[in-house]
Parts: structure tokens; C-alpha cells; sequence
């Protein structure tokens, strides 16, 4: 009588192998972003930039609003990249000036991704009444000048940076808007939200736990924009001399020296080269992100 051999069944560990954990959506991310040479000069360009605000008085402990030396006095070993027109340090000039332009940046973008992702949610996902309310509403401020608002509400509400950057951020937000309204639009008739809302979730759940998540991507890209278009446009007001003097910025001292570009080139071409430097790499930033979460651009890569 013959007996049956039974086979020993394939398992991970005959293998001599230990079984690979699945990589985290933001680690997959992040090994994307590292393939795009863009993203990746980006990021370096604008780790050197907050260093050297961050680090720079400590490099060069010197007060922008100090009087070093004379007018127009050139680049020297004294003044490193030479005096503005009433003789304070250009270099510290743009130290102390990155700070502010960088936080003002920073905060307006957040202020501007907030209101955009509340109304363009909200607008999304109950569509109807709301959604054409909140669409008029959008509209509205759209077709409104944003740097002649800012002016308006700077004007008004008094020129200190906490009053710059609530007035960027009131007039900047209709492009987050639009686009989250899209991402909701788009997901809330999907197979997964219906699942969702037949097991019981209610409005919040899915707006927070099940559509958020899913639009978020291209609105995680569209925030990096904005805090270089944010930039850009405190930028403009500080040229046009709205805002606190005593605060030095890379667009007042702009602002303040244009009329001398041909007496002190120095005082223009650097606080301009690091406003277009600034907003360069967080451009090349934005386009990396992009890269590494966009599904179709990811497969060919």
C-alpha cells in the first residue's frame, strides 16, 4: 500500500526572505520628489535662503536700520555688499528683510489655502443654493483688483505686517477656492463616498475624513504657489510704501532706493535678485510636489 507524500507548502520564511512592508504614501512621495531635479534645487535654494535669514545676524550681527557709513558707499570689507542711500547695511538690510518677507509669505498663504479650502468645501459638497451663494460670493472678489483691495485695506486698517498679511490673504483665496470646489465636485459621487455615507457617516465625517484627504494633493501644490505669489505681492506694497518703516523688507528697500538704481545699483539688484531668487525656488518647489503626488506623472517617471 502505497502512501501519499504530502508537499510541503511555499511560506515567506522558506524563502530565507522576510516579507517587505508596503511604503507610506508620503515616503513614496517624498522618494518622487527626490527624482525631480527641479524640485530638488528648489528645496536646496530655499534651505540656504532661511538659513541665512535665520543665521544671519548672528554671521553678521549688524542693525539694517543702523547707520554704517556713508550714502552709496560701495561693496567693502566694512559694508559686504555696500550702503543704501541713507547708509545703512544693505546686507543686513536683506537679512532682517528676508524674515519678514518669508514669514509674511508663509502666513499669508496659510490664511489664503484656510478661507480657500472652507468655502470651496462647502460649496463642493452641498452644491444647490449654498454652492451658487458661495460661487457669487467668489466671483466677487475675483473680479476685484486684489493689489488695489490690499491697498484699500491697508490703507484703512493701519500698515503694520499683521494687517499686510490678513489683506493678502483676504484677496488671494479665490484660486484655492475654485479649485477645491472642483476636487469635491468631482469626488462626491464617487463609489467610495456613497459607501461611505450608506454605512452611516454624516456630512462632517466625509467632508473632513473621506473628501478632504482625497483633494488635498493638488491643493497641497497650489499652496506653495501661494506663498511665493504672497511674496510677490507683499513685495509690491512695501515698493509702494505701505507698510511699517521701521520693518525692513525686501520690497521697501526697493521701494526706497529705485530712484538712486544708477548711484547705488547695489541697493536694487540685490534686495530684487533675492525676491526673484525666493520666489524661483518656491516655484521649482511647487513643481517637484507636483511631480511626486500627480498620479500620471508618477507612472512616468
Amino acid at each position: 500500500m502505497t502512501t501519499l507524500e504530502t508537499s510541503t507548502p511555499l511560506t515567506v520564511e522558506s524563502s530565507g526572505q522576510p516579507a517587505r512592508r508596503a511604503a507610506s504614501p508620503g515616503r513614496v512621495a517624498f522618494r518622487q520628489f527626490l527624482r525631480s531635479p527641479s524640485g530638488v534645487c528648489g528645496a536646496c535654494l530655499l534651505i540656504v535662503i532661511i538659513l541665512g535669514t535665520a543665521i544671519g545676524p548672528v554671521v553678521y550681527p549688524v542693525d539694517p536700520l543702523d547707520l554704517v557709513g556713508g550714502p552709496f558707499t560701495p561693496p567693502s570689507a566694512d559694508a559686504w555688499l555696500g550702503t543704501d542711500y541713507l547708509g545703512r547695511d544693505v546686507l543686513a538690510g536683506l537679512i532682517y528683510g528676508g524674515r519678514a518677507s518669508l514669514a509674511v509669505g508663509a502666513v499669508a498663504a496659510l490664511i489664503t489655502i484656510a478661507i480657500g479650502l472652507t468655502v470651496g468645501a462647502l460649496a463642493g459638497f452641498f452644491g444647490g443654493a449654498i454652492d451658487t451663494a458661495l460661487v457669487k460670493i467668489t466671483e466677487f472678489f475675483q473680479i476685484l483688483p486684489p493689489l488695489l483691495f490690499a491697498m484699500v485695506l491697508v490703507t484703512l486698517f493701519g500698515q503694520k505686517l499683521t494687517t499686510i498679511t490678513l489683506a493678502i490673504g483676504a484677496v488671494s483665496w479665490t484660486s484655492a477656492a475654485r479649485l477645491t470646489r472642483a476636487e469635491f465636485m468631482r469626488l462626491r459621487n464617487l463609489d467610495f463616498v456613497k459607501a461611505s455615507r450608506a454605512a452611516g457617516a454624516g456630512d462632517a465625517y466625509l467632508m473632513l475624513r473621506v473628501l478632504l484627504p482625497n483633494a488635498l494633493p493638488p491643493v497641497i501644490v497650489s499652496a506653495t504657489l501661494a506663498i511665493g505669489v504672497a511674496i510677490l505681492f507683499e513685495g509690491g506694497l512695501s515698493f509702494l510704501g505701505l507698510g511699517d518703516p521701521n520693518t525692513m523688507r525686501w520690497g521697501l528697500m526697493l521701494g526706497q532706493n529705485r530712484n538712486y538704481v544708477l548711484d547705488a545699483w547695489w541697493a536694487v539688484i540685490f534686495p530684487g535678485t533675492a525676491i526673484f531668487l525666493a520666489v524661483l525656488s518656491i516655484s521649482l518647489v511647487g513643481d517637484g510636489v507636483n511631480d511626486a503626488i500627480n498620479p500620471r506623472l508618477r507612472r512616468r517617471m
